[in-house]
């Protein structure tokens, strides 16, 4: 037996040791950690179990069969995050260049389906050269396998992918069907067809970085949704946003200790500027609402003008959609639209609540958008939000004019409480563009034009931009003072913990992608 038990532990031993330690110091070299340093840290110290070890590659092509690939060069396994199950794969770069293979495939095909039938979240790190070329179409089958899972996965559990090395050609479809993309500042990059191929084919001249490094896909493509300066801050953050969430999409999030939700936040009456044309920060006022002040943010650096991102009111998680006055006026456009919709329809698969902090005065005009298709992209969000049964909740700070203040959920578009602060200016338009229309006659007429003209904006403003109006036929459910919106928000979302909302059976809608 003590032969059997020593010829067992060097197995082990060997698998441990990955591609040996040469590689190892280089991966160090290289800034990064280690596929199985990274599983250790991500997980509750001493909970991670790994599966599938001893698996190996059957390839015989292009000399493999001589090839040792330990652990098939990706460790897999389940463990704990803050006491709850959560299953997790890694690519080892140091074996074989992390590259995926027929049985590599298999191994996180097994993680994936573990993961929806125990209903727990699956974290994919991703660090790889891509198909094992030598395994041919073997390779492109075991992508398609992961490709299928993620869809099958999708709103059923929770997936997020973290690049931590590379992740080109088909491989960067797996992460893209994943819910949260994080990516590691300066070492990992993300791109269908790499520089080399692009300057082959069309004579451009770009850096890996420039292409698909973690700057480019949280600000240029939107692709990505966080990014870190190293891999220990990125596992971090991953663990955070885990807090966020539930299990799966039959549980609700893990509930914390409150703030005192009765608190009355003098600072909150003073947060909007006397001048409507002024701006100011949203995310002030998001931190002034909640929890801690601690506003967990999704994608910070894309579409600036909509901010997005998790916090918990009254130990509750919601999902907060506001306009960032101090970027193009807090306009919707095209990428703002998009990235509005997802993170709506994300929250709505695992039941967060919506909080929407309205401060919008239109879609953004011009050439560029309408040809980019700002009808279909504003669509999305429309439908987002109608299409959402979780609790929403509307608060209105300033402006919401027009088609973009339906866009933000009104009562129309199904939201279960709509409140506004007196600063509210809700109507079809801004008072001096609904004046030049309403009044152009008497403007025209007038012995002093631009006198009657101040006038008759003034006239509208009193009696139209405001949130009274609203309020009268129902649109808003209350006109509240600023300080008091955390007792009135959290009274809502504790009355909304029993929402129930039947939609017709069908297959599926059929959103304006």
């Amino acid at each position: 037996m003590s032969e059997k038990l020593e010829l067992l532990r060097e197995k082990r031993r060997v698998i441990e040791m990955a591609g040996g330690q040469k590689r190892i110091d280089k991966q160090h070299e290289a800034g990064k950690l280690t596929a199985r340093e990274r599983m250790n840290l991500f997980f509750d110290e001493g909970t991670f179990v790994e599966l599938d070890a001893f698996v190996k590659h059957r390839c015989t092509n292009f000399g493999m069969e001589k090839v040792e690939a330990p652990a098939e060069g990706v460790i897999t396994g389940y463990g704990k995050v803050d006491g709850r199950l959560v299953y997790a794969f890694a690519q080892d770069f140091t074996v074989v260049g992390g590259s995926l293979g027929e049985m590599h495939a298999k191994k996180i095909v097994k993680v994936l389906d573990l993961a929806i039938k125990m209903g727990a979240p699956v974290v994919g790190i991703n660090d790889s050269g891509g198909a094992r070329i030598q395994e041919a179409v073997d390779a492109l089958a075991g992508y398609g396998e992961i490709f299928y899972k993620n869809t099958i996965a999708s709103g059923v559990v929770p997936q997020i992918s973290a690049i931590m090395g590379p992740c080109a050609g088909g491989a960067v479809y797996s992460p893209a069907l994943t819910d949260f993309i994080f990516m590691v500042d300066k070492t990992s990059q993300m791109f269908i067809t790499g520089p080399q191929v692009i300057k082959t084919v069309t004579g451009e001249e770009v850096s890996a970085e420039d292409l698909g490094g973690a700057m480019t896909h949280n600000s240029v493509s939107g692709v990505a949704h966080f990014v870190s300066a190293n891999d220990e801050e990125c596992i971090m953050n991953i663990r955070k946003l885990l807090s966020y969430l539930p299990s799966n999409n039959m549980e609700m999030a893990p509930v914390f200790e409150a703030d005192d939700v009765n608190r009355i936040e003098e600072s909150l009456n003073d947060m909007v500027p006397s001048d409507p044309n002024k701006p100011y920060d949203m995310k002030k006022i998001i931190t002034g609402l909640v929890d801690s002040g601690d506003f967990f943010e999704v994608q910070p650096y894309y579409a600036q003008n909509m901010v997005v991102g998790f916090a918990r009111i009254n130990g509750q998680s919601v999902g907060i959609i506001a306009n960032q006055p101090m970027v193009m006026a807090g306009c919707l456009d095209i990428n703002a639209s998009d990235k509005a919709a997802r993170f709506i329809r994300t929250c709505d698969c695992f039941n967060v609540p919506v909080i929407s902090i309205v401060d919008v005065p239109g879609f953004l005009p011009g050439t560029g958008q309408e040809l980019g298709g700002i009808i279909r992209h504003g669509a999305k969000m429309l439908y987002a939000y109608s299409e959402a049964t979780v609790p929403k909740v509307t608060l209105i700070t300033r402006k919401a004019y027009g088609g973009s203040y339906l866009a933000m959920c009104s009562k129309d578009l199904g939201a279960d409480m709509v409140y506004a602060w007196p600063t509210a200016e809700i109507a079809v338009m801004g008072p001096q563009g609904a004046a030049n229309i309403i009044f152009r006659n008497d403007i025209k007429n007038a012995e002093n034009p631009q006198e009657t003209r101040a006038q008759k904006i003034k006239e509208y403003t009193d009696e139209f931009a405001t949130p009274y109006k609203a309020a009268e036929r129902g649109f808003v459910d209350d006109v509240i003072e600023p300080a008091h919106s955390i007792i009135r928000l959290a009274e809502a979302l504790d009355m909304l913990l029993s929402k129930r909302e039947q939609r017709p059976p069908k297959k599926h809608g059929n959103i304006p992608l």
